[in-house]
This record gives structure tokens, sequence and C-alpha cells, in this order.
């Protein structure tokens, strides 16, 4: 059927015969003369007008046409009879407009009189229906639309696949018109299916193939796996490709490290490699990987092609094959990272530990030497050097390594035997990962270091303590002898603040050094951080912002309450001075139970429960040079005059004196938190020692009550003292004191001379004062000879060092009083009398 159409075609004739008729009117009005032209020439241009009107009405309705576009609608109308595929036009109401050959030639039409639509044509089939329904849906939704259906052969001639498309003539459901198209595309389809059935004989051979094979992509997922390995691995292919199995999955170890091969982008790269699989079971199977990998132009490698070869078979029968498959287990699992390189230091051959702990290295696979930062690669050199010499006994080196991550190894080089292989492979590297025993090195000189300096505060402050007695004791008897209004009254109330001061001093050094008298009892945390509170307001001023964030039902701890506060009151101080425009500190605590994440990321503390008291401050924060040295005494960064050093010292004693741990976490800009664990304290069913009902610190004005009734308190009393001091003149000064008190004094300077003192008197001394480090016999030796004569004896220890130094040499129920130096005249005879009426 052909699209009815007029043919119209211009005339030059016509054309000329136009301008003839103008030519021969413009030449009549010229002849009727100038006056009588006016009304002719009106009337031509009438006619002229209503000829171009009406020319233009027949233009826009289609009875008149350009000549030139007959000449294109010819070509067009010759190109789709001709076309290959069927063309079938239909207007709106779905009867056709037009159909070419190929559609008629395609549906069995003989004539114009057969053509049918493509609903018609199909009509009745049911493999065919549903997809024509979705074509003539599409159509009168004004849409494209393309499906393939296969229909059956007439008298056993075979079935076709035709391809049905579909659109509109024009824009959407504007459209008055409807093309469809048919094409024959049964060869197509053929060619598919032969390549499918290709493809999967091909996956059939490479699945049943007596090789394993497996695919994996960059991420280590396998994305193909054949079932030979499969059945070898003893694995589920279902599992395949949908990220339930990992190369970890089936290599063992450090294994998987050698399958990732370092190369430039676009290179492919190909290693042959001998490695144990594990199946499901666990089970390992001894195989021979050829490993290929191409990598993209970014350097991202693609998925591998891996052939693998199970050498278990017949590894009983070969013994070269059994003893190589031993090696290969040993060379790749042994626990130190080995290699062999070149003269150059390229590495030939490495085990999966080389692979795996020199992976973060660049081009780590290619020369050994990049593994190792650039100022220490000398010295590995120079030992590569003497391998390829044939040097023995190279001493090892031990670098840093260049991941960037505070990384160290040592490297044991040692030269291969054979000359005529030390060209290609010149030396045999052992690489052992000594990052951990570096930082427990360096933990342990720093705990040294600190040890070391504890002792010596210790024992500077135990001598200190006897020269600041005699000075606060000499002070408290010039006071006691002058009035308020003397002139030197005043003179000597300095000199005891300056030695009450200096006193201070002396027992932040000896809780540096964990020497200092604890007396602990069970404290709830919380309670104590609240009743803290308003003195750390006080402390840090008006400009910082304190937060005391306080954990749900916090666990006891037993430590010293006053102690406790002055570790938060020094850590706020602290806090207070690096926030000098002001800032926000934050008190926070919380319970820590075993196994908890924050334990495993610090060091050195053991897997138990804790209590976390956590101070943060928005500060300056610290330098890492800043923080390897806070905790040591007499270490500050303030200006001079503005500080001790020894704040941080004193709060690193005290925290591990109580038996908990301190960390420090800073970055410069971004503020410092100190984290405390306090281990939580688990009371026995028999005793529990009550919480304080009042804080040291905190209790100041009940305290302050108590001091008051002291003072009013009658001192004086009665009884034989025997006062054992080495330090002669504290000895004749506290001698002095406690006779003014009306206290019988004997005077030793040392334990032996305090035994003979007691023979003397036949035992009848009702108290013994006695010093705990003495020349020939200590305090404790002493107590054990004095019990022996007379158990009863009552005895008070003084000493500079802490109560704990000294009772581990004492007898299990060895009763006594003890009384901390320096002290004053008063407390010295406040303790005598308190023990003498116990």
């Amino acid at each position: 059927m052909k699209l009815q159409r007029s043919r119209r075609s211009g005339s030059i004739g016509l054309v000329l015969l136009i301008a003839v008729v103008l030519v021969a009117a413009a030449i009549g009005l010229l002849q009727v003369g100038r006056g009588n032209a006016s009304l002719y020439i009106l009337v031509l241009l009438a006619v002229l007008g209503t000829v171009g009107v009406f020319s233009l009405f027949a233009l826009a309705s289609g009875i008149l046409r350009f000549g030139g576009q007959d000449t294109d609608d010819t070509d067009i109308r010759g190109l789709v009879d001709g076309a290959f595929d069927g063309i079938l036009v239909t207007d709106q109401s779905g009867r056709v407009v037009y159909a070419n050959a190929a559609y008629m030639q395609l549906i069995g039409a003989a004539s114009h009189k057969d053509i049918r639509p493509i609903e018609r044509v199909f009509l009745g089939d049911p493999d065919v229906s549903e997809a024509v329904y979705r074509l003539v849906k599409a159509a009168r939704e004004g849409r494209r639309l393309q499906e393939e259906v296969r229909i059956g052969g007439a008298r056993g001639e075979p079935g076709r696949w035709l391809r049905l498309r579909v659109r509109p003539g024009g824009e959407g459901r504007k459209s008055r018109t409807t093309i469809w198209s048919v094409a024959d595309v049964t060869r197509d389809r053929e060619k598919q299916e032969n390549v499918f059935q290709e493809l999967q004989h091909a996956i059939d051979y490479l699945d049943h193939a007596p090789a394993g094979f497996f695919s994996a992509d960059g991420a280590g997922n396998i994305v193909y796996l054949n079932a030979t390995l499969a059945s070898w691995l003893d694995q589920d292919l279902a599992e395949v490709g949908s990220g339930g199995l990992r190369l970890a999955d089936i290599v063992p170890g450090e294994g998987a490290s050698l399958l990732s091969l370092p190369a430039a982008p676009g290179e492919v790269k190909t290693e042959v490699l001998d490695l144990d699989f594990k199946t499901r079971g666990g089970r390992s199977i001894p195989v021979r990987l050829f490993h290929k990998v191409a990598f993209g132009a970014d350097g991202a490698p693609g998925p591998s092609r891996t052939l693998v070869l199970n050498r278990a078979r017949g590894e009983n029968e070969d013994a070269q094959r059994a003893a190589e498959v031993r090696f290969m287990r040993f060379f790749n699992h042994t626990p130190m990272a080995i290699a062999t390189v070149d003269r150059s230091g390229r590495v030939v051959r490495s085990n999966a530990l080389f692979a795996r702990m020199f992976r973060d290295a660049p081009d780590a696979q290619r020369n050994i030497l990049s593994t190792v930062v650039e100022r220490e690669r000398a010295g590995l050199e120079q030992a590569i050097a003497k391998a390829g010499q044939g040097q023995g006994d190279i001493p090892p080196v031990e670098a840093a390594l260049a991941s960037g991550n505070e990384r160290f190894a040592t490297f044991f080089v040692t030269a291969i035997d054979d000359d005529a292989e030390r060209d290609q492979e010149s030396a045999i590297i052992y690489a052992l990962d000594v990052t951990e025993r570096r930082a427990l090195e360096n933990q342990i000189k720093q705990q040294q270091k600190m040890d070391t300096v504890g002792q010596l505060a210790g024992g500077i402050a135990h001598d200190f303590n006897n020269v600041l007695s005699a000075i606060m004791m000499a002070t408290d008897f010039l006071l006691g002898a002058h009035k308020p209004t003397d002139p030197s009254f005043a003179d000597i109330m300095q000199i005891k603040q300056n030695a009450n001061r200096a006193a201070s001093l002396v027992r932040q050094l000896l809780a540096f050094s964990r020497r200092q008298t604890l007396r602990p009892q069970v404290l709830d945390l919380g309670e104590s951080l609240s009743d803290l509170t308003i003195l750390l307001r006080r402390l840090i001023g008006e400009k910082v912002k304190l937060d005391v964030v306080h954990g749900r039902d916090l666990w006891p701890v037993k430590a010293d309450l006053s102690q406790f506060e002055q570790v938060v009151v020094n850590l706020a101080v602290n806090a207070r001075d690096a926030m000098p425009d002001g800032g926000r500190l934050t008190v926070r605590t919380a319970n820590v139970a075993a196994g908890d994440p924050r334990l495993a990321s610090h060091k050195g503390m053991p897997n138990a429960d804790y209590v976390l008291v956590e101070v943060t401050d928005s500060g300056t924060g610290m330098t890492p040079e800043v923080m390897a040295q806070i905790f040591e005494p007499f270490f500050s960064t303030k200006e001079v005059g503005k500080g001790t050093g020894l704040g941080l010292s004193t709060v690193y004693g005290i925290v591990k004196q109580t038996g908990g741990f301190i960390y420090v976490d800073s970055a410069l800009g971004k503020g410092t938190t100190f984290r405390i664990f306090l281990p939580r304290h688990v009371p026995d069913a028999e005793v529990e020692e009550p919480a304080a009902e009042k804080p040291a610190i905190a209790g100041a004005l009940a305290a302050a009550g108590k001091l008051a009734e002291a003072a009013q308190a009658d001192l004086t009393g009665r009884g034989t003292v025997l006062l054992v001091e080495d330090e002669e003149g504290l000895r004749a000064l506290n001698a002095r004191g406690l006779a003014s008190r009306g206290y019988t004094v004997l005077t030793a300077s040392n334990g032996i001379e305090a035994l003979e003192e007691l023979e003397k008197n036949e035992g009848k001394v009702d108290l013994v004062v006695s010093d705990v480090v003495m020349p020939e016999m200590d305090g404790p030796t002493l107590l054990k000879e004095m019990r022996r004569k007379n158990p009863d004896l009552k005895m008070i220890f003084v000493s500079g060092y802490a109560e704990d130094a000294f009772q581990k040499n004492l007898p299990p129920d060895g009763q006594f009083a003890f009384l901390p130096k320096p002290f004053t005249l008063k407390q010295l005879v406040e303790q005598v009398k308190t023990t003498l009426a116990e």
C-alpha cells in the first residue's frame, strides 16, 4: 500500500507567462495615460492582492506546495519502501495508512487487501499477545517501546524471532500517526545462543578441569571459584560472588599478603607461589599458584586470574615434592620475615610474613632499602654490600621503618654461599619487628628513671624532714617564749610559715616517690567530687566553666580522700593555667568493666574493673615532647617563680601508690585529657570500712572546729617516755618539749642505747618514741626486741618515710602508732598523750 499524495511539479513556462502578462499590463498602463491610469492600477493591484491571499490559504491547506518538497518526499518514500525492516504507519484509530514491502513479506500478505495492523496479525498467539498488548498500550500513551517475541513456524517450519518497535509519529499523545517496525532477528538470537552455549561449555570445562581456578577482586572477595577447587576446599559455590567467601577464608595465616602484588599502573604482574590453602574444616592443602593480576591506569588492581595446582597428590610417592612442601610450610609459616635480595637490595623472593610486615612501605616488594627511613638506610645498605662480597658475621641492623607509624625492625643479613648465584641473590635478610620491644624498653627506662628520681627525692625528703622538724620545734619554743607584741615575734612567725611551706614541698616529694603515709578508706567518687565542686569553682575562676558529669551507679574505690582531692585540685589548677583566656573544664566519672575497649588502648594496665576519673580542658594542649616529661619532678612549662614542677609528679605518685593508673592525651590547640583509673573495691564480707562522711578539704569548717577544741584541750601529762632519735639536735628539742609538758624523758641515739636505757630503768618505761632509720639498730628491730621483754610496751614511730615503707619489716601482730615528720611540738604532745591513754 502506497501513501496517497498529489504530485505537483513546478513549471518554468508558467513563471514566464506570468512575467509576460505583468509586462504587458505595465505597457498598457503607459499607453492609457497618466490621468486615466490610476483606476486601472488600483484594479490591477486588487486582482494581484486577491490572488496572493488565496495562494497563501492554498499553501497553508496543502493545495499548493513548493516544487522541491515533492522531490524530498519521493526520496524518503523510496528509502522507506526499500527498507529491510517492515514499516507500518497507522492513524489514531488504528487504521493502516502505509506499509512497505518488507512488512507485507514478514506477515505473509499477498496484496494490499491482506495488510493488517500488528495486534491483528498475532491475534490468538498466547506467546506473543502479552508483548503486543504492551506495545499497543505504549502507542496509545505516545511512548516508545520494544519487544522481542518468538512465533512458531507454520507447516513444520522453524520458529522465528521478531523485534517489534513502536513510536509516535510526532510528539507524544499529540501525534496523529503511529510508526511500527518489525525486524526478523532470528539469526542474531541464534548467534547469541551459540555464544552462550560455547560459554557454558567453557565454564563446564573450567569447572571440571583437573586444576583449581579462582578470581578475587582488589578487596579480597572471591568472585569466582571453579568446582574442582571448591571440592578440594569443601566450600559452597553458592557463597561465591556474594561477598560470603574471602581470600582469608581459604588462605591461612599471612599467605594472603603474598597475593597482593605491587606493580606500576597499567602493568600486568604474574607470580608463581607455593602456599597452603585451608579447607572449610581447617585442614591444610599444599598448592602451587600461578597468580596473574592486571593493574589499571590508577594503579588499582583488577580481578586476579589464579590457577591452582594441588601438590598434595602424589606427595607420598615423590620425595622431592614432599621436601618442597615441607620447606614451603617452614618458609611461609616462620614467625620471622625472610627475603632474598640482590646486590642493589631488590627483593627476589620473600615469605608471607615479609609481604605483610612491609605492605605499608613504599616499593617494599621491589627494594628492601625502601622499607627503612632514609636517614637509616646506609647501615642496611652497607650490610647488603658486605654480604655481596661474601663476608660473614655481619652485625644486625636496627632501623625505623618507612611506614610512617613509628615501627622498628631488626635486620639480620647473611651472605649466599654460592658465588655463581650471588649476582642474582647476594643476601638472605631476616627481619624481626621490634616495635613492641622498643616501646617496652622505653617504658622500663622511663620507669627506672622515675624510680631513681623517686628514691633520690625520698632520701632527700627524709633528711630534710629531720632539719624541718628541728626548725619547727625550735620556732614553737621561741613563739612560746615571746609575746605577740615583741618585735621579734613577726620574724619568728615568718620562719615558721616558711618551714611549713618547705614541709609542704617535702610532702609532694614523698608523694612522687610513693613514700608518704596514706589513710585509705572506701569512697564514692561521685559524692567526693560533688563536695569538692565549690572549691574547684573558686580555684579555676570565673573565666573557666566547670562541668561535672557523674557516671551512674559508680563502684566504690579505696583511696585516701585528702590525697584524691589533692589529685583533682592539682589537675584543675593545671587546666586553669592552660586556659588564660577562659575555656571549659570537664570532670567525668564512669565505670570501666574488664574487657572494655578503653582498657586495651592503654598499655601496662591489667584487665580488671576500674572507676575512671577523666579531667578534660579546652586549653592550649601539649606537644609529644612535653607529654613525655610532665610527670617528672621539677619539670614545668610555666615561667620561673610560677610553679614548683611538682604538681603532676605528685599526682602521679598518689595515683600509683593508690594502685591506680594515669594516662594523658593531648594535642596542640585541642586541649588535654587526663584519665585516672582507680581499681574497683570489693569489700570483704567480715569488715567493711565506712565511707567518710565529710571530705578532707571540703570539710574545712569541721576540721577547724576540731583544731579549736584541741587547742583548748589539756596537753600535759605524766609518764616515762624513752625518746630514740639519731639526730642530736632534734633529740634534744623533742626531749625538751615533752619535759615541758610534764613527762619524764629518757633519751638514746640508736636502738642499742635504747635497750641499755630500758635495762638501766628495769623496764619501767610507759612509752617509746623512736625514729625508724637509725644506725646500728633500726626502729622495727628495736620494737621486736622490746616486745620480747615487755609485750605491752607502747611505741610511737616517727619518720620522714611513709608508714608502708617499714611496716613489712614488722611482725604481723606488731601494734604501734605513727607520726610523720616534720611535726610540731603540739602534734608530738598530742600523739604521746593519745597513745598513753589507749
